[in-house]
């Protein structure tokens, strides 16, 4: 269950510009504020179903906007890329080159 919320959480963060305000609040007070189905659906006067059909809904979504898009693919695989060369930049003796490693690095993870 843990992955799955982390995926979402990152899902939402990548294409929450592509959802509809009552989506993007569904899903931000679901998986962002760990708000129950109940909760959320007496803050909108609506049923727990309702508000469940519409989170699985926008779950799937952001899955195929994912399929398409590739955004998070992409992150992880630069997260991947970047561990890698912080480990290499570890091993390099010369520390003028070392230092040139760690800033290159830390210009690509402010880039994220």
């Amino acid at each position: 269950m843990l992955e799955k919320t982390t995926r979402m959480n990152y899902l939402f963060d990548f294409y929450q510009s592509l959802l509809t305000p009552k989506q993007r609040s569904y899903m931000s007070l679901y998986y962002l504020d760990d708000h129950s189905l109940g909760e959320i659906a007496e803050e909108y006067n609506i049923s727990r179903q309702a508000v469940y059909d519409n989170i699985k809904r926008t779950e799937q979504m952001l899955e195929q906007y994912e399929e398409k898009l590739l955004l998070f693919q992409k992150f992880q695989e630069r997260q991947s890329l970047l561990q890698q060369l912080k480990d290499e930049a570890e091993k390099v003796d010369n520390t003028s080159n070392a230092k040139s490693l760690t800033a290159l690095i830390e210009s690509l993870e402010k880039l994220d």
